[in-house]
């Protein structure tokens, strides 16, 4: 696939990157691949996002349990019309294979990625695994802008070096892609969580997508700190949002998932509640309101684990539809 110039003012042209330059409020959903290699189980889950969403977030093997590639997965959505968004995790590749997935994403399309850590294997169903962790997230983010801008891999090679025939097509193409990190604005202390933030966004990174909120207050007071340094001016924060079933969800994370802070009276409301995911889905669509009027927030990321279904109704009852488009195909 021949990748086509981005528009003026646009690094790749992804849809996520026109959005988001536009000016307009992003929204992006999260599928997690199957556990098999069934094409169908990804194919299913369109619907559910197509008019709905900018992008969709495609997991790498989440929880450190085995799924199909996202790679693989966002081709196959890639095909239906959706535009996808890959995690890639430096907990299971070295340089060398991290590099060589971005090219192969690239070179099918793909516009957008998400550099993460990865969750540990004790999550997982592969617990003695060993980790590789050759290369850190900050370091993956400026790998992949290092190898857009200046078509340059870790080693300094260019991508590829120079051929024989210095006018062949192919000599030091970039590639093109809009670069994403994470941030977790409830780990401890917060102030670190900025600083980390600001590492991110100079080593390259063009867009962010936070830790699951339901913490608002805790949530405040990190913008308000990206806001004094003038983060929110040099990066696009989308704001994490997971809608859950059952109180003991909001309990698992509360205890058993680091970087996580949920209030108490969260936990005491799912409780109460006669219909759960009712209002898991209602304490969602909360959420979003509060965080769209935050200054600095560009935008929300929806992760539903394993329940996609939900994501139609969390977008309507938030007032996010419709979905902005633009003529003419991304690039």
């Amino acid at each position: 696939m021949t990748a086509q110039a981005p528009a003026e003012g646009m690094v790749v042209g992804s849809n996520l990157e026109r959005v988001l330059r536009a000016g307009h409020f992003a929204v992006c959903g999260e599928m997690g691949p199957p556990q098999s290699c069934s094409a169908q189980a990804v194919l299913n889950k369109v619907s559910l996002f197509k008019g709905n969403v900018d992008a969709v977030n495609l997991t790498d093997n989440q929880t450190a349990i085995v799924r199909m590639s996202s790679i693989a997965a966002a081709k196959l959505i890639l095909d239906e019309g959706l535009e996808p968004i890959i995690q890639m995790t430096v907990r299971d590749r070295n340089r060398i294979g991290l590099q060589s997935d971005l090219l192969g994403a690239a070179a099918l399309g793909i516009r957008n990625v998400l550099c993460l850590s990865g969750d540990h294997m004790r999550f997982g169903n592969h617990g003695s695994a060993k980790a590789v962790y050759d290369i850190d997230s900050v370091q993956l983010v400026n790998t992949v802008h290092r190898m857009r801008e200046e078509s340059l891999l870790i080693c300094g090679d260019g991508t590829p070096p120079k051929p024989r025939k210095p006018d062949a097509p192919w000599n030091n193409v970039p590639t093109p892609l809009f670069v994403g990190a994470a941030s977790n604005p409830f780990g401890d202390p917060l102030e670190f969580r900025v600083v980390r933030l600001a590492k991110k966004i100079a080593a390259g990174a063009d867009f962010i997508q936070t830790q699951a909120i339901y913490d608002l207050p805790r949530f405040e007071r990190f913008m308000a700190m990206v806001r004094d340094r003038g983060l929110h001016e040099k990066v696009f924060i989308m704001a994490g949002v997971l809608p859950v079933k059952s109180p003991r969800a909001l309990t698992y994370m509360r205890d058993d998932v680091p970087g996580m802070s949920i209030p108490e009276e969260l936990v005491k409301r799912m409780e109460g509640a006669e219909d759960k995911e009712e209002e898991g889905i209602a304490m969602c669509v909360e959420i979003i309101e509060r965080v769209r009027a935050i200054e600095g927030v560009r935008g929300v990321h929806i992760m539903p684990p394993m329940w996609e279904k939900v994501i139609p109704a969390i977008v309507s009852r938030a007032g996010l539809l419709p979905r902005p488009t633009f003529e003419g195909e991304p690039a």
